[in-house]
């Protein structure tokens, strides 16, 4: 997913303010869902919504204004409510790795009681899962 930096993103400095790296993991998580015909607005109505439990950032280079970023998502740890989201966002122009990070979901109800996953999510996140050589 491309994330286009646009100056209200910037500290008075054109530089990406710290706290919008996690807007862009939003966004990036959002559209992961939506590619896989994972509507998270429709599973709220159906009750079900994934809330953050945990978030973290690590900043590797600077982001600037007019920048174009590509995000990536890998999902890892699913399990009967929650999962793990890892993001990676990287400038191409130079392949410069900008920012890491992860967030721990999980699924819950209109109590943000925690439940279990409807299956057909729990098994598009599950397919999801990079599959590594041994």
């Amino acid at each position: 997913m491309e994330i286009r930096i646009y100056y209200e993103d910037t500290d008075c400095g054109g530089v990406v303010y710290y706290a919008n790296y996690l807007r862009y993991f939003e966004r990036a998580r959002t559209q992961f869902f939506l590619d896989r015909k994972i509507s998270p607005a429709e599973y709220q109505k159906r009750g079900f919504v994934f809330t953050v439990v945990s978030a973290l950032v690590n900043y590797k280079s600077p982001a600037f204004y007019g920048d174009l970023l590509e995000a990536g998502v890998i999902i890892e740890g699913v399990k009967g409510s929650s999962f793990t989201v890892h993001y990676t966002l990287r400038r191409p122009k130079d392949d410069s790795l900008i920012a890491t990070g992860s967030t721990r979901m999980a699924c819950v109800n209109e109590a943000m009681k925690p439940v279990r996953m409807p299956s057909e999510i729990r098994e598009a996140l599950t397919l999801s899962i990079p599959r590594r050589k041994i």
